[in-house]
């Protein structure tokens, strides 16, 4: 199998085994006794220590690969002015994705009304925590500290300084070049770490979505019906759809072979639900496979996993549509502006972890004078549509990078058109703890002919 099939099967089986323990404890087909001690050893136990050690290992790599990979590609850049051109296409492209996002988002909603016929219950509560203030959003993207922004993961923080360091790497002639020469060798030392943690992946997916499963009952998702299916009709319509007709539209080349090679990049986003934790699986995709030359996805990936929320700000959109219908409050053209203008700026500097986006909601409800208390309904559906969000959040980034590359003819065509580009098999370990070479799909075996070999058919 190659390293996809193993991560989707994997997938398929943890959703499998965790809604088959879901089923079993709620009918209690098994003794008291039994079922405890498969809640404690089995679903708390070993897949809650085997999925939080994945996940961690993930977050692990995050801020190294942010801090070293921007570098590296403002070292690659050289040129500021093209840095700024990068820059600025990039954060335009993500925005303007964004409002495309949250304004189909609207419009679903208000054509199917999901919240119709929905009863408030009067048990619904939710305490939002405060946002900040908007001087501080941005006073706060700017480090005082770079050492203590990169341990509290202030990611926006860790892109500013990297940048200004490999600004300055260019500029510091000899010096410059021996530091720069140092950071690319990091670089590839941790994308070799990415290389091994994805052998492990997917035994993380299947602990991770078995433990989620046996524990999430399906009668919130029926009773939310309606709600769970606009937003997820809306997130995969924006995933396919949106993003293929941007790249279609914008450089021309095949979504389709973009759709293709995220296929492992969409487990790893679906199991984590935090684009933080799949950013390094992302950047490798969109390097080895997608062939964006590491200048420009060095820049570009780890700016979407931080500002890029297109999942979220769709399920914003529709949330508030539903909220204002339970309520019975009639939202008015200037309400939908607001709600498209809110949720585009609140993705903007968000946390890249699961759940974020029930906190920016109650922004964008205080925004439009709903009551906040209304997140309640939602929140028992949250995490699952959290998962998806999440693929559609890595699909945004990967396209947006590849059409920044493609307008600054930053993609290798070679690399793009292979189908089976960086499609590994199963690796092993060598003695000495280095991985042995991966296997490509698409390389046939040399073969030595002697000359009495030659001559026969």
């Amino acid at each position: 199998m190659t390293l996809t099939t193993r991560i989707l099967v994997a997938m398929v089986a943890g959703i499998v085994l965790g809604s088959i323990l879901n089923v079993i404890a709620a009918q209690g087909w098994l003794a008291a006794g039994l079922q405890t001690f498969i809640d404690d050893n089995i679903v708390n136990g070993l897949f809650d220590v085997v999925g939080r050690i994945f996940v961690a290992s993930l977050k692990l790599l995050v801020v190294p690969l942010v801090f070293v990979s921007l570098i590296c590609g403002a070292c690659s850049l050289g040129n500021s002015a093209r840095m700024g051109r990068i820059a600025l296409r990039t954060i335009i492209l993500y925005l303007i994705t964004t409002a495309i996002a949250v304004s189909v988002a609207l419009f679903t909603a208000v054509l199917v009304a999901p919240g119709e016929g929905v009863e408030m219950s009067g048990e619904a509560n939710y305490v939002a925590k405060e946002a900040p203030p908007l001087t501080d959003v941005i006073v706060n993207i700017f480090p005082s500290n770079p050492v203590r922004a990169m341990a509290d993961g202030e990611m926006l923080q860790v892109i500013v300084f990297a940048l200004l360091l490999g600004f300055a790497i260019t500029r510091a002639g000899e010096e410059g070049k021996r530091v720069a020469a140092f950071f690319k060798d990091f670089e590839a030392v941790i994308m070799k770490i990415v290389a091994i943690l994805m052998l492990l992946a997917p035994y993380g997916v299947f602990a991770l979505l078995a433990e989620l499963f046996s524990k999430l009952g399906f009668g919130t998702i029926v009773d939310l019906g309606k709600y769970f299916l606009t937003v997820v009709s809306v997130l995969i319509f924006h995933g396919l759809v949106s993003y293929s007709l941007l790249l279609k539209t914008l450089v021309g080349l095949p979504p389709s072979v973009l759709l293709y090679k995220m296929r492992s990049v969409w487990a790893f986003a679906f199991s984590t639900a935090s684009s933080a934790a799949t950013m390094p699986v992302t950047m490798r995709a969109v390097e080895k496979r997608l062939g964006v030359k590491q200048s420009v996805a060095g820049f570009t990936i780890p700016l979407g996993a931080t500002v890029n929320m297109d999942g979220t700000a769709i399920m914003q959109g529709v949330a508030t549509v539903f909220i204002a219908q339970v309520f019975g409050v009639d939202l008015s053209i200037g309400d939908f502006l607001a709600v498209v203008l809110t949720a585009t700026m609140a993705s903007i500097g968000a946390a890249a972890v699961p759940g974020v986006g029930l906190i920016t909601l109650a922004l964008v409800l205080e925004q439009v004078g709903l009551p906040v208390e209304g997140i309640a309904l939602i929140i028992g559906v949250d995490r699952l549509l959290d998962m998806v969000r999440t693929a559609v959040n890595v699909t945004g980034d990967a396209t947006v990078s590849l059409i920044v590359a493609e307008l600054e003819g930053q993609v290798d065509k070679t690399v793009f058109g292979d189908w089976h580009a960086d499609v590994m098999t199963v690796e092993t370990i060598d003695t000495d703890g280095d991985p042995e070479r991966p296997h490509f799909l698409d390389e046939e075996p040399e073969l030595e002919l002697d000359a009495a070999d030659a001559t026969r058919d």
